[in-house]
């Protein structure tokens, strides 16, 4: 089991909450522009009648509001670390009517009670869409993640590749841009997801995508 000590900020909550108390308003307009590959996600994530979905970090709501729309029979849960983003998420599915299908609580993702939050043990479909390089213990929180994961369900994965196959000035702006929001593109992901499958005997199957401007990744158990 990794180890969970200083895995966090000690104040990580209060740091996100910094970065986004202004931030979360115009997020989803602006990000819609870079993180590419979160609707992609959720076409595959094939949730159907009765299906539970978890979204580790889900920020504004955004993604958990078109996985409501694309997948109407799915029973849809989130939790981020920030108040402030989920005080963003709240308003946002108040208002487009889904309260009674999108539970939302604050966690943070490499150890939260699910049990405690929702009343039950695993998931179906566990997705993290651009969470993993904003997490200091982002290991951690896969291997969390793998534990609330049900027998037949699957974990998807979307988040910032390496830029491998586009140009070298590109990825340096890019990655000087991200870092001003303490986003650190996980450049070793595929190794650790290689040892998470490897440890929880899940199956892995992982692409880049747009040149390697994103990595998406999908681990399965049997």
């Amino acid at each position: 089991m990794l180890e969970r000590t200083a895995a966090m900020r000690p104040d990580h909550a209060g740091h996100m909450d910094a970065i986004y108390r202004y931030q979360r308003h115009i997020y989803d307009v602006s990000r819609k522009y870079y993180l590419l590959g979160r609707d992609r996600l959720i076409r595959h994530l094939d949730a159907g009648p009765d299906v539970s979905v978890l979204e580790v970090g889900c920020g504004t709501g955004r993604n958990l509001i078109a996985a409501a729309r694309r997948w109407p029979q799915a029973r849809l849960h989130g939790f981020d670390i920030s108040q402030a983003m989920l005080d963003t998420a709240q308003a946002s599915v108040t208002r487009q009517g889904l309260t009674s299908r999108i539970a939302l609580a604050k966690a943070d993702a490499t150890d939260f009670e699910r049990m405690h939050l929702w009343g039950q043990q695993s998931f179906d479909r566990i997705f993290l869409s651009y969470t993993l390089s904003m997490i200091p213990g982002w290991e951690l929180a896969l291997d969390e993640a793998a534990r609330a994961l049900a027998p037949g369900g699957s974990i998807h994965i979307v988040d910032f590749g390496q830029q491998e196959r586009l140009p070298t000035l590109w990825r340096d702006l890019l990655f000087a841009w991200l870092r001003r929001f303490d986003v650190s593109p996980r450049g070793d992901l595929r190794p650790v997801l290689e040892d998470l499958a490897t440890r929880h005997r899940l199956t892995l199957a992982f692409a880049p995508l747009y040149r390697g401007y994103a990595w998406s990744a999908v681990l399965t158990r049997a």
